[in-house]
Formats: structure tokens, C-alpha cells, sequence
């Protein structure tokens, strides 16, 4: 065993101690090592996540124009419908449902009638076309549109409606509350839809709104909806219906005599809007 020196080996170990010193001081004034750029982001309010755009932008012109047209920008879905295939009877009826939400007829038309020489059978571009003729107070020609679109598709309740209201139109209210009554029965919500976009339109807009919302009241009543029956009976008075001494005796609300509400609004005298 070689002997080391009692002040050799003190030596030794000042020396070590020295540099370890030196080593830890060089750390702790040493910078931080530089760390990656991270990569997560949290999105921006209203801007997707990148895989949501990525998933948007993988979908085909006819649905990136259907998702505009449900958020009503119909110009914008338009221009997304164009890069579509142009032989499409659905993209030409869709076409013709955003020039009508437009306001744009002329070009609705142009569109349903292309619709229907790509498939003569495609009731909702026909039913389309009925509405183009009712917005013209063409009530005539729009009963033969929606008769021509039932006989595709007779379980069409928004059909049915539309027949209705071009009677209802032409003041031909019998006819119009046999139809009613088929579109209610095909579809118990027919009168409630709101939705403004699909391939299929339904009209709205009637000129005797008084009168209408009464024999819808009638059309709910003789369906057993006393809760509905009830509210647009009030809203046709309301409306001005002016012929209220004949609703006791209206077949269709019999079953709503004993009713409170029904006794209330006989009774009451309902400010006109």
C-alpha cells in the first residue's frame, strides 16, 4: 500500500473541494436550457379547433352550402352550391330555395323547373314550384302543383298544407279544412314547424290571417288538440275575427263547451292587434 503524506493528502482535498465549488457556482449563473415551443393552443372564442376546420373543409360542396344555408347565408351558400354538380336535381332545387329565401322568384323558379326536367318525380322541387305560383296569387296553378306533387308523394303532410292554404286562398274553405285535417293527421306538428331550409317549402303567408288561425283552431279541436284548439281560437280573435256568435255552434268545438278557457274567451273582449 503506497502511503500518501499527511499534508500531500490535504492538498489533495483543497484542490477537490476548489473545483467542485467552481463547477456548482458556473451552474447556478449557467442560463436555462432553452425548452421547445409548445405546440397546444387553446382556440380563439368562435374559431374552430384545427381538427374541426380540417373536418369542415373535408366535406363536399353540397353539405358546406347546406351548413350555411341553415345559418340563413344564403348568397354565401350560392356560390359553395355552384362548385357542385350542376346535373343534381337536388342541388338545382336547393338553388331555387336559397334565390327564395332571397326573395329572388324569378330565379326560384328557374331553378325548381330545372329540378324537376332532371327528375320529373321529385315531389318537393314540384311542391317548390307550387309555392313560386301561390307567391304570384296564382292559387289556381298552385292547387294543380300541390295535387300533381301528392300524387308522388301522397303521405306528404307539408304538402297537404300548402294544398290547404292555396284553397284557403281562393276562398274555398271547405276543400282547405279537408286538407288540413290530412296534413294533421299525416303529421300531428305539421303547423308548428318553424324551420326555414330544407328541400321542401311550406307557405306561410296568408292574407285573412284572422280566418285562418280560426279554422286551424277548428282543424286542432276535431283532432282532440284542445290545448292548441284553444290558443288559435284566441289568436283569431285577437286577429279580428269578427264572426265569434257562430263559434258555440261549431260542430268541431262541442267538446270544448265545458272547458273554462273556452267559456272565457267567448266572454272576454280581446284587444285587437
Amino acid at each position: 500500500m503506497v502511503s500518501i503524506p499527511h499534508k500531500a493528502f490535504g492538498l489533495t482535498l483543497s484542490l477537490l473541494t476548489l473545483c467542485l465549488t467552481l463547477t456548482m457556482r458556473t451552474a447556478a449563473q449557467s442560463p436555462p436550457a432553452e425548452q421547445p415551443p409548445r405546440t397546444e393552443q387553446t382556440p380563439s372564442a368562435g374559431i374552430p379547433p384545427a381538427s374541426a376546420q380540417t373536418s369542415t373543409a373535408q366535406l363536399g360542396p353540397e353539405r358546406r352550402a347546406d351548413i350555411l344555408m341553415a345559418r340563413k347565408m344564403y348568397r354565401e351558400a350560392l356560390d359553395i352550391y355552384r362548385e357542385a354538380p350542376q346535373n343534381s336535381a337536388v342541388v338545382s332545387n336547393k338553388m331555387g330555395i336559397a334565390y327564395h329565401q332571397m326573395t329572388q322568384i324569378g330565379q326560384a323558379r328557374k331553378h325548381y323547373e330545372k329540378a324537376i326536367k332532371l327528375d320529373p318525380k321529385y315531389s318537393e322541387a314540384i311542391n317548390n314550384l307550387g309555392t313560386v305560383h301561390y307567391a304570384g296569387k296564382s292559387y289556381r296553378r298552385a292547387i294543380g302543383q300541390y295535387k300533381k306533387a301528392l300524387k308522388l308523394a301522397p303521405n306528404s303532410a307539408s304538402i297537404y298544407s300548402n294544398l290547404g292554404t292555396a284553397y284557403f286562398a281562393r276562398k274555398n274553405y271547405k276543400e282547405a279544412a279537408v286538407a288540413y285535417k290530412q296534413a294533421l293527421a299525416l303529421d300531428p306538428e305539421v303547423f308548428e314547424h318553424r324551420s326555414a331550409y330544407g328541400v321542401m317549402l311550406q307557405e306561410r303567408n296568408v292574407e285573412e290571417r284572422a280566418k285562418f288561425h280560426y279554422y286551424l283552431a277548428k282543424t286542432y279541436a276535431d283532432a282532440g288538440k284542445f290545448e292548441l284548439a284553444l290558443q288559435y281560437l284566441r289568436k283569431a280573435l285577437e286577429e279580428g275575427y269578427k264572426e265569434r256568435n257562430k263559434i258555440p255552434d261549431e260542430p268541431e268545438f262541442v267538446k270544448l263547451k265545458e272547458l273554462a278557457e273556452f267559456q272565457q274567451i267567448l266572454t272576454l273582449e280581446p284587444r285587437v292587434l
